[in-house]
């Protein structure tokens, strides 16, 4: 067995908090690429995994997890624990200790004290961060009060399809770009009402969250600067349905909408859970014609996206489409704990804290527009 895994002076000493099942965790996505090799920044040396190494041990995942434990801990020496309690203290006060927190959204508030705690001095967080804006801020203020430092996991921020949109829309004047985000659910009441039920927070705090980070991020778009919104009643649809429990749920199964801000920037976001496997970025003109488009995964992503199905037979299919920008960001934020060199668009607490308050403010006004 090797000697238990330590970071480089180069290097973020990384802890994994919630590695879930093999395949079909993203923990657990994030750690092998981390153990591949391919974020050069990030020492994967400690998982922290309550459910696996508790209650979930004997239950359906537990026998993989074990399986993973052992041969990580075999091959690469990661030190497992059941709480960040036990994570032991920083090899040395010159380590710089990262937490990527993938869990559930609703442990993140207690799970960034305790990775404080832990003496992070970087936290990275999944989308959304938080279930309400409220906690979102209060995380904010109390990582500012240690001088930690929140990355916020929306890996739509540095994606191809992205940067190449927004690239030819600054070279043509009074273009208008739509982020255009697809799902794969079948357009039926039964697969519907179980998808809204499964993501009861909603579907622009869920799928469509990633588009209103881009929105924060590179148009100015928050809810005091909205000056307004159109929703195309059209293509736009919300349902109330049954989900597996019984209970009903309403919810977007499409939408689309126009933002204007105040400091005068226009941007569209198009999201249908039913709408296919391809997302993409289009710039059209000033009569809506289509100018541009970059769609993910393109013909570079599908040659990767095959080597991985290869690689790991069985695992979520959202893993491979999105590998290169999963890797982007995490090697960007290790960069940023490893040696303080900023990291380049990637979404900060703020922009999480934009991106929710936009949801929380447009899902009334837009069910409302649609009843």
């Amino acid at each position: 067995m090797v000697e238990a895994a330590t970071p480089s002076s180069s290097q973020a000493e990384v802890v994994l908090i919630g590695c879930g099942c093999p395949l079909r965790g993203m923990g657990w996505y994030h750690a092998v690429q981390m153990l591949g090799g391919e974020c050069p920044s990030a020492k994967l040396c400690h998982i922290v995994e309550p459910w696996f190494l508790g209650a979930g041990a004997s239950g359906p995942g537990g026998p993989e997890f074990a399986e993973f434990q052992a041969k990580t801990t075999e091959e690469h020496g990661v030190q497992y624990h059941k709480s960040l309690s036990d994570v032991p203290p920083k090899p040395s006060s010159s380590t710089k200790r990262l937490a990527l927190i993938s869990g559930r959204t609703v442990d993140n508030p207690r799970l960034l004290s305790e990775a404080i705690s832990a003496g992070c001095s970087v936290v990275y967080l999944e989308k959304p961060g938080a279930p309400t804006v409220e906690q979102l801020r209060e995380m904010k203020l109390e990582a500012s009060d240690a001088n930690v430092q929140i990355c916020m996991g929306y890996n739509k921020n540095v994606c191809k399809y992205v940067r190449k949109a927004r690239e030819f829309a600054a070279q043509t004047p009074g273009s208008h770009v739509t982020f255009v985000s697809n799902n794969t659910y079948e357009p039926t009441a039964e697969s519907l009402g179980e998808c809204f039920e499964r993501n009861a927070e909603g579907m622009l705090k869920n799928m469509a969250i990633h588009e209103l980070a881009l929105l924060a991020s590179f148009y100015d778009v928050t809810v005091d600067n909205i000056a307004s919104v159109v929703v195309d009643k059209e293509f736009s649809s919300c349902q109330t349905l049954k989900g597996p429990s019984g209970k009903e749920w309403t919810d977007f199964d499409k939408v689309k909408f126009t933002i204007k801000t105040k400091t005068g920037k226009e941007v569209s976001v198009q999201a249908d859970r039913c709408g296919g496997d391809t997302s993409y970025a289009m710039v059209s003109d000033e009569d809506g014609k289509e100018l541009f488009r970059h769609s993910m995964p393109d013909e570079e992503d599908r040659a990767n996206v095959a080597v991985l199905e290869a690689k790991y037979p069985g695992a979520m299919p959202y893993f491979f489409s999105q590998d290169p920008d999963y890797v982007t960001v995490k090697e960007r934020v290790a960069k940023l704990c490893a040696t303080g060199e900023e990291a380049k668009d990637i979404a900060t607490i703020d922009i999480a804290i934009a991106a929710l308050s936009v949801a929380e403010y447009l899902t009334p006004l837009m069910k409302e527009e649609l009843a």
